[in-house]
């Protein structure tokens, strides 16, 4: 099958991506990782010894910074519909987060501790149709939220990629109502022309 002018271009902007190219080099499975550091080095959100819950894992890039930054004594429980490849210090759990085997897994690999931490870079496949996208891409955001909101201890963190458009006020006001603090990053590892940016939500409220 030949291939798009777009799909032509996006691979080209896609190798020489100084980000992308980074991640090789470095062994980051994305070039996503770089956004979570940046984050972490301004909010400092990732500590050792922490329990963190990575939503939407695959390809493991956030993964991999949290398992690095919480040490042996920390705790990082990867989930995700798609599979992943091993990475050193992450549980994986494959299948949907909201199911209630998925989520027996997972209070098992909790072993009684709390989650401090959620973090979420997930984001639907793309058809291309903005309006349908963007209603995809808050869907994931609220069941995100849901989860932690569930599952994170008091006073814990929810950090997630959200997509400005339809529905970002109100998904912004749903994470006010239980967080006492909740700010927008725009890393430099996220494009410019990208509607992404995340939110970071701190002192989840009981």
């Amino acid at each position: 099958m030949k291939r798009s002018k777009t799909s032509k271009q996006w691979m080209s902007e896609h190798v020489n991506d100084p980000f992308v190219q980074l991640a090789q080099k470095e062994g980051y499975r994305s070039r996503a990782a770089y956004k979570l550091l940046e984050i972490d080095e301004k909010d400092k959100l990732l500590k050792s010894g922490m329990v963190v819950v990575d939503l939407g894992a695959t390809p493991g890039g956030w993964s991999q910074i949290a398992a690095r930054k919480v040490g042996d004594s920390g705790k990082v429980i990867a989930l995700d519909l798609l599979p992943l490849h091993p990475i050193h210090g992450v549980e994986f759990i494959q299948g949907d987060f909201r199911e209630d085997d998925v989520l027996a897994q997972l209070e098992k690999s909790l072993g009684g501790k709390q989650i401090g931490l959620v973090i979420s870079d997930m984001a639907p496949n793309i058809s291309g149709v903005g309006v349908a996208d963007q209603a995809r891409a808050m869907y994931l955001c609220e069941l995100a939220l849901d989860f932690a909101v569930q599952h994170l201890r008091p006073e814990g963190s929810f950090l997630i990629k959200v997509f400005q458009g339809a529905g970002f006020e109100e998904y912004l006001k749903l994470m006010r109502g239980h967080f006492s603090k909740v700010v927008s990053r725009k890393p430099k590892a996220s494009r410019d022309r990208s509607s992404e940016v995340y939110l970071l939500g701190t002192g989840k409220l009981e």
